[in-house]
């Protein structure tokens, strides 16, 4: 009958699984990956922000707006061609050699670094939504498991009866099999109820009201996770989007510093001034009513020097500080993905122990402990502690199970790739 019991423990994840209210909802961890891609809120924010940016680069390929004055005169100007009446300007500033190209490869740079963030965000949102995934199938299969040993111990409580009858064992034992029983009974309440904190992360990250009810994930067979150490931390520094972002910010920087120091130099206008001329009021006068065209030119001053060089002393700093802080970051993400690499490696060495020994041995030690009570040779409260041995193996399988696969989505975050198959 253990024997029967324990088997069906592999099949029993099935029976966890409700009817949802929305038979669109997502299942499996990709159709989870897709929704919240294309929903999520703050995603979307990271994505206009990158579009906003991208807008900056032809504005800053713009030259300045040209100038149109238009002067009127009050009292006519008399000339010897005739008077003058209306006087119109047009002037058009042009940046010193090489401003425009400097400030367009700083926009775009902006935009470069912004395209990155947006990264670094579906990165964060795929780690969010694959923590939660994989805690809810934790969920799943510990309340699966809760099951099974609950109506194990319900039968070993049968068994109690049926030696109680026979005067074969006391009335304590049957008592303590209620008790456990209750202590089960409450624990699978417990964990039922986790489902919606679970849940609400989950439709939090699919931009979806909290209260909105999730099917039970679709179980499926993951592959050994395997990662090579060094190459984890060289993908690392080639491909997290934070320090590639920051490599931008510091094109940014590079580009301000020479926009710092071409305020040094002078702007240049060019334009044409027209002058509306009447006809002369003596008649056979040689270009009468001719309207003066005047081409100018003009430069600005640029006598504040002492600003313009606070203003490239600026820029300098905002440079050096962006390498130390690209410096900082990398520290961090280096000291965070060894941390993350420990967890990883030490989940799967826990994961093989109980597969591989605690598990079977524990099942064993049930079925044993079930036959030798059975013949009196070993009190109650030894087959109520193989039990309990037996849960507390089978949940912290499905919590190494879990963790592992929680760590590599960290780790594929930090990396910025995928790294299983």
């Amino acid at each position: 009958m253990v024997a029967a019991v324990l088997i069906l423990a592999t099949v029993a994840l099935g029976s966890v699984a409700d009817v949802p209210d929305n038979l669109d909802s997502p299942r499996t961890l990709q159709e989870y990956l897709r929704h919240a891609a294309l929903n999520n809120a703050g995603l979307k924010a990271a994505f206009e922000e990158w579009k906003a940016a991208l807008e900056a680069v032809p504005q800053a390929k713009a030259l300045p707006d040209p100038r149109f004055t238009y002067g009127y005169f009050i009292d006519e100007v008399e000339t010897r061609v005739g008077p003058q009446k209306h006087r119109l300007s047009i002037m058009q500033v042009f940046p010193w050699f090489g401003t425009i190209q400097t400030r367009t490869d700083a926009a775009s740079a902006v935009a470069k670094a912004a395209h990155k963030r947006y990264e670094a965000k579906k990165l964060q949102l795929f780690y969010e939504v694959k923590e939660a995934f994989h805690e809810y199938v934790y969920l799943q299969r510990a309340i699966a498991i809760a099951r099974d040993n609950l109506d194990l111990v319900r039968h070993f409580e049968e068994v109690a009866r049926t030696r109680y009858i026979t005067a074969a064992a006391g009335h304590p034992d049957i008592i303590r099999a209620q008790v456990e029983v209750a202590t089960l009974e409450d624990r699978l309440v417990a964990l039922q109820e986790l489902r919606e904190p679970i849940v609400a992360r989950l439709n939090a990250a699919l931009n979806q009201p909290v209260s909105e009810r999730l099917p039970w994930p679709e179980l499926e067979a993951r592959p050994p996770v395997q990662v090579n150490r060094v190459e984890v931390l060289a993908l690392l520094r080639e491909q997290n989007p934070q320090l590639q972002a920051l490599d931008f910010d510091a094109e940014v920087a590079r580009n301000q510093i020479e926009l710092a120091k071409k305020k040094f130099y002078p702007d240049l206008g060019v334009g044409v001034d027209w002058i509306v001329t009447d006809n002369a009021a003596m008649p056979g006068v040689r270009d009468s009513g001719k309207d003066p065209v005047i081409l100018m030119f003009s430069l600005n001053l640029p006598i504040w020097r002492k600003s313009y060089g606070a203003a490239e002393l600026q820029a300098m700093a905002q440079s050096r500080r962006t390498m130390h802080r690209k410096r900082d970051v990398e520290n961090t993400l280096l000291a965070r993905a060894q941390h993350v690499l420990y967890d990883l490696e030490d989940s799967g060495r826990k994961l093989r122990l109980y597969d591989e020994v605690l598990v079977p041995k524990a099942q064993e030690l049930v079925g044993a402990s079930e036959t030798a009570y059975s013949a009196g040779t070993v009190d109650f409260l030894s087959l109520i502690d193989a039990e309990r041995t037996l849960l507390r193996f089978r949940l912290e399988r499905e919590r190494a199970r879990a963790n592992q696969q929680q760590r590599l989505a960290e780790l594929e975050m930090l990396v910025g790739a995928e790294l299983s198959d």
